[in-house]
């Protein structure tokens, strides 16, 4: 494990200001683009390419990035094929082209410990009885795993006495929650899903039973598309489950399994706050150039935990705004980060082009 990171780790989640965290990231950043120029032959060609070269950065702004397209074009790893232990596959509807990330044993210890990290801040320190909205069978084989089996069975690790909400058709089990809460309701409980599941599959299908989820702590994420389209923002989704079920300890989480184990979570403001480890910086979509707070533009993530990839760095397909640093409010620092939605695809083109090109 790279000394930056143990450093970040070191501290209370989501503690570390900017300005604390920027050179630990500076650092990290720097040593983690030598190793994955160093091991594999894609990621030096990219290098090379499209920024000149390998040389420190002078800022994080200035650490060479990835399109995460790319991890659905090219084989992008740097460790050895008999030393991958596992490979997680982005979400993707029927037909649609996957990312393939690739993990060895190092990596993904790396990321669990960090995971946890993160939780540790809305959770504490003491696992807790677990709720998975979700179906068992959504993890078949843990050699290739979807990026919501991963998440799910991720996830797990940090809770105990686990139970699914759901059926294998992702029909409600009645009976396995009403068990669930009849042993462990009275206390704090983690509970954890995809968002779309978890408003889809539980909030509509048990809104009108009377359970009580008011001691629950329930992390979601993921699926927003759909919410959209069903007229459900983070509020509307917030105010639902505190009038159904009086369940007010609600964290959206904003993450991708390109920086698995990296995840925003979603501070008092409602903004979405990266952890000690991580960062985000918002690009300008015509000329590229880091834009400040307040200006809307293309989401790049930094990442301290991508060791067995070059997944440091990536520029996502989605808009956000920085709208506050360093707010302090209940421990959360660093940047907070506000969604906004997918890049039109053509704005994209140009720069991911220009990197495949280059990986050639």
């Amino acid at each position: 494990m790279i000394g930056p990171l143990v450093a970040a780790l070191d501290a209370p989640a989501y503690s570390l200001t900017q300005a604390q965290r920027t050179p630990l990231l500076l650092d990290g950043l720097n040593e983690l683009t030598a190793r994955h120029y160093a091991a594999g032959l894609p990621y030096r060609r990219i290098v090379d390419g499209a920024w000149g070269g390998l040389r420190p950065a002078a800022a994080v702004e200035d650490v060479p990035y990835l399109p995460v397209s790319l991890f659905k074009t090219q084989r992008l790893q740097s460790i050895a094929d008999e030393a991958v232990r596992v490979t997680l596959t982005s979400s993707g509807t029927t037909g649609q082209t996957v990312s393939r990330i690739v993990l060895d044993t190092d990596t993904s210890t790396i990321q669990q410990k960090a995971l946890a990290n993160s939780l540790v801040h809305v959770l504490g320190k003491r696992r807790l009885p677990m709720l998975v909205i979700d179906t068992g069978m959504v993890f078949k084989d843990p050699r290739r795993m979807s990026a919501r089996g991963a998440g799910v069975l991720g996830l797990m690790r940090y809770g105990r006495s686990h139970a699914f909400a759901l059926d294998p058709d992702l029909e409600p089990d009645v009976e396995a929650v009403r068990a669930f809460l009849a042993e462990h309701g009275d206390q704090p409980f983690f509970m954890f899903g995809f968002t779309f599941v978890v408003w889809m599959h539980f909030y509509e299908r048990f809104r009108d039973s009377g359970i009580d989820l008011s001691n629950g702590i329930l992390i979601h994420s993921g699926g927003w598309k759909k919410m959209v389209e069903r007229s459900v923002d983070n509020a509307t989704f917030r105010h639902a489950f505190k009038e159904a079920f009086g369940l007010t300890r609600i964290y959206n989480f904003y993450g991708m399994v390109e920086q698995i184990g990296s995840i925003f979570l979603e501070g008092p403001d409602g903004l979405l706050f990266p952890p000690n480890f991580a960062d985000v910086i918002i690009r300008d979509p015509r000329s590229w150039q880091p834009l400040p707070p307040g200006q809307p533009g293309v989401i790049q993530l930094l990442s301290l935990l991508p060791h067995s990839y070059p997944g440091h760095s990536v520029l996502t397909e989605d808009m956000g705004v920085v709208e506050s640093v360093d707010p302090g409010i209940d421990g959360w620092n660093g940047r907070g980060l506000r969604v906004l939605g997918r890049v039109a695809k053509a704005e994209l083109r140009g720069c991911s082009d220009v990197i495949a090109t280059a990986a050639a």
